[in-house]
Formats: structure tokens, C-alpha cells, sequence
């Protein structure tokens, strides 16, 4: 077995000294609070992104309870989203008054169905919320000219697809773009999130909404919220995004050669549409049954892993308790089956060796825990 100290974690932040400095010298200079650093991580994160608005924000998830909110969503208002991601993307409609609708997912992207979407229209939907799972563009093209069609917000849950591209543009461009810098994320800020967005009124109000409703000190023109990222945050943020582009050509061959070393061992990995461009910030498979003691082999032999979603959100007792009782065949099989392997770009060619390694053990000592050929 392993030993500890040989373990492959599943995730690992790389914080370096550009990182440290930048901290340090934000706080030597006293200005802590929401300035000039954040003023910087936003420039430097719309020209990333090729939009000329990003609004910087405590999370991911206040990203998107902003942007709702800067939508005009309310009370009475539907959001069709899907229930296969953490349970933030569908909270912020709760947060707004708002009623998350949830369609299945097309099992090979595990992202939003757009004909499951088309079909749940009603005059009452107001937004999408398509998801990038786990760095991987959903279905952009269809979900675009359904929102145009039907005068929809697309709001894009980009929290894990930070420097993904759809068609030849970067996700968060399509609709509102909606990113997390949560400490396992592509970058990181130690905890924050960003709004991109092409239309300069929204963004004027998505920056009145995060700040008090406050234009100018002491002047509240709309009621706001404390959803200001501080300058030390930012500081890390602005560090990390010099290695964005790096970091992510070290994931996608990572995954390539992860593919290569587990091709034929009866998994199912998911499927990047074509013209879409994955950016793996994790590296996901299915398995047909014995999920679980595959990842239990996994953890005892020293091979960090995890699912992302074990429960979907339509099922967690929260939704219960509201009402919620879809029955979403596809979101559900795909919770009993999937499984996330290490994929960060700290990873050796022996660390990807040992990982495919106690994969194809694992998948020999439990029955049935590989599909049959096609």
C-alpha cells in the first residue's frame, strides 16, 4: 500500500511566491478593502475573458445571485437550470424569489439537454443557468438561440471552466458569465468570484448591487448587498491568472494521457462537444456499478478521488422539503456512476502511471465495475 506521504491528492492548490509577495504587499500598503488590486483583477479578467466588463465578488456563488438579481429575477419567475452540479447553481434563483425548474442532462457531456430545456419553456421562464461541468462547455450554440428565441438571460455557470472556449470564444461571453476562484479551482483567490459581461448597463448594476447599492460613498441608490471581494484576495487572483494558460495546457494533457491509459478498461469518459474546449478541472469517469469500491480501493492505496454529485439537487432534502419530486433519469444514473480522479497540473508522468495503475486494479477486484464493449 502507499505510504501517506506518497499519497496523490485529488486537488492541490499551487500557491507560489508571486502569490506570497503580492499579498504582502497589499497588506503593507493599508489598503485592505475593495480597491485598486480588485480594480486590476476585473481589467485583467475581462481582456482574459475578451468581454469589457468583469465585477469581482465574494464567490461563485454571490457571481450568480448578483447577476440574477441584475437580470430583474424575482418572485414568480422560473430558471430552468440543471440539478447535476452543487447546490448553488439552482440556490440563487431561491435567493432572488425565483422557481428553479430542472431538465435532464445528455449522459455524455453530463451538461445541459437543450431539447430537455426547449421542452420546459414556460411564459413564467425568465432565465437558463447552463453549467460548464466540471470545465466542460455545454451545449452553447442551441442554448444561445433558445434564450435569443425566446427573450431569455442565459446566465453561464463558468465556476469550473475558467479559459474554456466554445466555437473559438471563451465561456462567460455567450450570456452572463458567472466564475468562481474558490482555493480548488483552475485559479484561485482563496475564495471569490467574477461576473463577465458585454453590456455596460448590467454591469453598472451588477457593481451597485455587490456594493450596498452605493455609487459614491454614502449615496444608495438601489438596496445592495456586501458582496465586495478585498484587495488581498485579488492579489492572489491577479498572481494565479499569469499562469492560467499554462496550467491549463498541463491539465488537458494530463487528461489526454489519463484517456490513453485507461482506454479499454470499460470506462466511460465524458464527452466535449465538438468545438468546445475542456479545461478538466476535474477528470471524470462513469462506472456501472461498484462506484464506490472502486473509489474506497483508491483511497486505501493512496489515489485521492471523489463524486461530483452523489446527491443531485433535485433529490437533497432542501428540495424535498420545497416540493421537488422530478424524476431525472439521466442526472440520476449519472450520480450513481461517476467518479473524479487527480488531474491538477502538479501531477508526474508517474503519478498518471500510478493513478491509470490502481484504477485497472481497482476495476479487476470489484465485479461488474466496467461496461461491457460496444
Amino acid at each position: 500500500m502507499t505510504a501517506l506521504h506518497d499519497a496523490i491528492p485529488l486537488a492541490r492548490p499551487l500557491i507560489g511566491d508571486a502569490e506570497c509577495d503580492a499579498v504582502l504587499a497589499v497588506l503593507r500598503s493599508g489598503q485592505l478593502a475593495q480597491g485598486q488590486v480588485v480594480a486590476a483583477f476585473e481589467e485583467r479578467f475581462a481582456a482574459l475573458c475578451g468581454v469589457p466588463h468583469a465585477i469581482a465578488t465574494t464567490s461563485g456563488t454571490t457571481a450568480l445571485h448578483v447577476a440574477l438579481l441584475a437580470h430583474g429575477l424575482g418572485a414568480g419567475d422560473e430558471v430552468i437550470t440543471t440539478a447535476f452540479s452543487f447546490v448553488a447553481s439552482a440556490n440563487a434563483a431561491l435567493y432572488v424569489g425565483a422557481r428553479p425548474v430542472f431538465v435532464d442532462i445528455d449522459p455524455e457531456t453530463l451538461t445541459l439537454d437543450p431539447d430537455q430545456v426547449a421542452a420546459a419553456i414556460t411564459p413564467r421562464t425568465r432565465a437558463v443557468i447552463a453549467v460548464h461541468l466540471y470545465g466542460n462547455p455545454a451545449a452553447l450554440a442551441e442554448l444561445t438561440a433558445l434564450c435569443a428565441q425566446h427573450g431569455l438571460a442565459l446566465i453561464e455557470d463558468a465556476c469550473q471552466a475558467h479559459g474554456a472556449t466554445f466555437a473559438g470564444r471563451p465561456v462567460g461571453t455567450f450570456g452572463t458569465g458567472c466564475f468562481s476562484f474558490y482555493p480548488t479551482k483552475n485559479v484561485t483567490s482563496g475564495e471569490g468570484g467574477m461576473i463577465t459581461t458585454a453590456d455596460p448597463a448590467f454591469a453598472e448594476r451588477a457593481r451597485l448591487l455587490r456594493a450596498h447599492g452605493s455609487p459614491r460613498r454614502y449615496h444608495h441608490e438601489i438596496l445592495g448587498y456586501n458582496f465586495r471581494l478585498s484587495d488581498i484576495h485579488a492579489a492572489i487572483g491577479l498572481a494565479q491568472l499569469d499562469h492560467l494558460a499554462d496550467w491549463t495546457a498541463r491539465r488537458q494533457h494530463n487528461a489526454a494521457v489519463l484517456t490513453h491509459l485507461l482506454q479499454g478498461q470499460g470506462l466511460r469518459f465524458q464527452r466535449t462537444l465538438h468545438g468546445a474546449s475542456h479545461v478538466y478541472h476535474q477528470f471524470t469517469v462513469s462506472i456501472p456499478a461498484g462506484r464506490d469500491e472502486v473509489a474506497a480501493y483508491l483511497r486505501r492505496h493512496g489515489v485521492g478521488c471523489d463524486i461530483y454529485y452523489p446527491t443531485p439537487i433535485h433529490q437533497q432534502p432542501l428540495y424535498r422539503e420545497l416540493g421537488y419530486d422530478d424524476h431525472l433519469p439521466e442526472t440520476e444514473g449519472a450520480a450513481r456512476e461517476v467518479l473524479s480522479l487527480p488531474i491538477h497540473p502538479s501531477l508526474s508522468a508517474a503519478d498518471l502511471e500510478t493513478i491509470a495503475g490502481r484504477v485497472c486494479e481497482a476495476l479487476d477486484e470489484v465485479p461488474d465495475a466496467r461496461f461491457a464493449a460496444d
